[in-house]
């Protein structure tokens, strides 16, 4: 018996992100060869905005995908989001010349106030909500306080993308190839504060300092890089990661709809449910794994040392500041 046509919302589905993500889907890598896709492709009520999504739906019209069977292009939150399976909300305002993080947190939280009703009203009762936006954490903890009759569990923000960058760097530094690292988990919120645990992480099954002995450098260059990365890019090419990006949400995707591998671990962000000290309800990033059954579980008795639970809770801290800045959207 073949399986239901799994229906995605995608926002911004025009943009850069957007662009490298959707054939992605449509292709299989994020379900599966052998999962069908109807794509639900959300953009802002502007003209420009929304031409540019019909030439993106043209070019994945064209790419005849066997396992498309479908796309909707719209700025209407109830098209977009409605009988939806999963909800990818990937569109945000960018954060501009000489904007603070809180001035962003303020300009994209009623985005998210707006999308979390849409989701709460008209997609599928347990549509699994995954933010990229940023600041993704909170903007995920914004959509889900709007989706009051959707379960918490079925919310969540990316930091995959973290994961990656970290075992990119730690593999090069190390000489393997980075499928050797395993159990790398990012801990706080996707931001300049989040911290890449190279103390539990492992190097072909191996901790990490038994390969890499440079003890300096993990506290400081490898930790910078991976909180720094995104600038780097943007200094670099002139524009946000997208590629990476895109590559992370298929990944955290696939993460949460397949088992985790025996003894590895994944970094989610998802609701706190008071593990290790984050207060309840946070959504701040966690090594989880993901069972048989489709849902997931924090993993309990990773050992945070204190350098470990110093950055853990200045991220925390970061993350409560900015509940604070968007209380009035959380009521």
């Amino acid at each position: 018996m073949s399986k239901s046509v799994i229906h995605v919302a995608v926002t911004g589905a025009a943009g850069q992100i957007g662009y490298a993500l959707l054939p992605r889907i449509a292709s299989g890598a994020m379900f599966g060869p052998e999962r069908k896709v109807f794509l639900h492709l959300v953009e802002i009520p502007h003209e420009k905005a929304l031409a540019a999504l019909q030439g993106v739906a043209m070019e994945l019209q064209d790419c005849a995908f066997p396992l498309l069977d479908g796309m909707l292009c719209t700025s209407d939150l109830e098209q977009g989001f409605g009988d939806c399976d999963w909800a990818l909300l990937v569109g945000a305002k960018p954060r501009g010349p000489g904007m603070e993080r809180n001035d962003l947190i303020k300009e994209n939280g009623p985005i998210f106030t707006g999308q979390g009703k849409a989701i709460n009203d008209f997609a599928k009762k347990g549509c699994r909500t995954v933010v990229v936006g940023n600041p993704c954490n909170t903007n995920a903890l914004i959509a889900m306080h709007n989706a009051k009759d959707m379960p918490r569990e079925a919310f969540s923000a990316m930091t995959r993308l973290d994961e990656n960058r970290a075992k990119a760097q730690l593999a090069e530094k190390a000489g393997v190839h980075h499928t050797k690292v395993t159990n790398m988990a990012i801990w706080g919120n996707h931001s300049a504060t989040q911290y890449p645990d190279f103390e539990n992480a492992l190097i072909d099954g191996k901790p990490v300092a038994d390969t890499i002995a440079d003890r300096a450098w993990l506290e400081g260059d490898f930790i910078k890089t991976v909180q720094q990365r995104g600038a780097a890019i943007i200094k670099a090419r002139g524009l946000s990661s997208a590629l990476s990006a895109a590559n992370g949400l298929v990944d955290h995707v696939r993460d949460l709809v397949n088992p985790t591998e025996k003894g590895d671990w994944r970094s989610v962000a998802v609701p706190s449910d008071g593990s290790y000290g984050v207060p309840e309800g946070l959504i701040c990033s966690f090594p989880v794994r993901v069972k048989k059954d489709g849902g997931y579980k924090i993993v309990k008795d990773v050992d945070l040392s204190d350098f470990g639970r110093e950055k853990l809770a200045a991220s925390v801290a970061e993350l409560e500041h900015e509940r604070s800045v968007i209380a009035e959207l959380l009521a």
